[in-house]
């Protein structure tokens, strides 16, 4: 029993030694990155240690994902795998291609969110700060810029840390690696949104991918958050939920 317990841990201790350093750093990284974020920067830790404010829950989650999910990686890149920042997305990459599709990605998500926010219900949800974010431009302005912090980290994590760090190693495949979990996070979510977030972690992967940076998505992704609050701030603000090009016209009226 005890040879052969040698002879198995030998054979382990071997195929450690033969895997590859940056897959295996990257893979286990995001890991534990994802159990810290996961157990303590959401709202509920914040609410069980600090109080019960919920555009401060908010503001700490942001402020604590983006810098654990940008900071960490960048770290990791600089003084573990001894890696450049370009090669992980932090570059501009191909802007005639990463400028064309965010323009028409936002364009088509502006779209759909004027029509998904024909509602009470939605106007009500966001901006996921509450009522005071809605009241005070001040407030306002210093919460989506939380925001834009918060989805730097986020599509830095995924489309440029994980989909670019893989990519030497198993090419586009780094792009379905990086949806799962990606995919998985978003559990809680509404069914449409969790669903929908296996195609969108497809398209902002592909858009990383072929424009060889990250920085494209992290736009699409902070302007659309941007959208959905301002959309349904205007449409809590005029009381209209239509969405007709006069009921547009209304809505955007309620600004002045």
């Amino acid at each position: 029993m005890l040879s052969y317990l040698k002879i198995e841990i030998a054979d382990l201790y071997k195929r450690i030694k033969a895997l590859d350093f940056k897959v295996t750093y990257i893979f286990l990284s995001v890991a534990v990155i994802t159990f810290i974020s996961v157990s303590f920067a959401s709202p509920n830790f914040y609410y069980e240690h600090f109080g019960r404010d919920k555009m401060y829950s908010r503001i700490y989650w942001m402020l604590c994902d983006g810098s654990l999910m940008f900071i960490l990686p960048v770290l990791s890149i600089k003084l573990f795998l001894k890696g450049k920042l370009k090669d992980y997305g932090i570059a501009s990459g191909d802007k005639k291609f990463g400028l064309l599709t965010l323009s028409l990605f936002l364009f088509f998500m502006i779209v759909v969110i004027w029509f998904v926010s024909a509602s009470k219900q939605f106007a009500e949800t966001y901006p996921q700060g509450g009522s005071g974010v809605k009241e005070s431009i001040g407030i306002f302005i210093l919460y989506e810029l939380c925001v834009f912090y918060y989805m730097l980290g986020w599509e830095f994590f995924w489309r440029g840390y994980m989909l670019f760090g893989l990519k030497e190693k198993f090419g586009v495949y780094a792009i379905f690696m990086q949806m799962i979990p990606f995919f998985i996070l978003h559990k809680g979510k509404p069914e449409l949104e969790l669903f929908s977030s296996i195609l969108g972690g497809l398209i902002l992967g592909i858009q990383a991918y072929r424009a060889r940076s990250f920085v494209y998505c992290w736009l699409l992704h902070g302007l659309t958050m941007f959208s959905i609050d301002s959309i349904s701030i205007l449409r809590g603000k005029s009381g209209n939920y239509g969405i007709s090009p006069l009921d547009l016209y209304y809505v955007l009226r309620s600004l002045f």
